[in-house]
């Protein structure tokens, strides 16, 4: 029998029996099968691990330009009025969504990303995939309205 693939992308593949998501240090593979309680959630956003270090480059910067200007203040006040904005842009991650579910008595993340659409179609794709495996024969317990 054929193998089923209901996403395929640069980060994840969703087929009928494996979700594998593909990170920059490591590949996770998953067992359709044996993924129970999938849900979907929206995490907050983070401070950026290297943005405290940006901002003190940013003021030491700041401080340097100052000892080297002629008329320091209006130097210095310009470089940090162009600089602070894109110190704050990039101080936070943004916001990203991520897939939790059990996976063999174990709480694990399947999937994250910052792109909703892409986070969308790899949700759909293994919602499919599950309901293509026919764990139970009485469906998953949902009512139609």
């Amino acid at each position: 029998m054929r193998t089923r693939t209901y996403y395929s992308g640069p980060d994840a593949m969703v087929t009928d029996d494996q979700f594998v998501w593909i990170t920059v240090s490591n590949q996770h593979t998953f067992t359709v099968r044996d993924l129970r309680n999938v849900g979907l959630v929206q995490a907050p956003s983070r401070m950026r691990p290297f943005a405290p270090a940006l901002a003190v480059g940013v003021l030491f910067a700041a401080v340097a330009g100052w000892s080297l200007m002629t008329s320091p203040t209006w130097y210095v006040a310009g470089f940090v009025a162009v600089s602070a904005p894109a110190v704050v842009a990039i101080w936070r991650k943004p916001r990203h969504w991520e897939l939790h579910a059990q996976y063999r008595n174990q709480a694990v993340v399947l999937y994250s990303s910052a792109d909703a659409r892409v986070f969308n179609q790899v949700s759909r794709a293994l919602r499919r995939a599950m309901e293509d495996t026919g764990r139970t024969p009485w469906g998953y317990g949902l009512a139609a309205a």
